[in-house]
């Protein structure tokens, strides 16, 4: 069974402690999971290709700054 955890408050309250307890407790990889998610749907959004994100992409040139 999934544990599903909920926070109810305003909008203007600017405590994020439930969130950042929430994530710090998810681990590495499930923040990492999330984000490539998130970034999937931004680029689907947009109409660019979710495929090939900035994260996954392989590197063609590096050079010094």
């Amino acid at each position: 069974m999934i544990e599903i955890k909920e926070k109810y408050q305003r909008i203007t309250d600017d405590s994020r402690s439930f969130d950042i307890r929430f994530w710090q407790s998810q681990g590495d990889l499930a923040i990492f999971e999330a984000v490539t998610e998130m970034l999937n749907d931004y680029l689907l959004i947009r109409g660019k290709n979710a495929n090939e994100s900035g994260l996954q992409r392989t590197i063609e040139n590096f050079r010094k700054a």
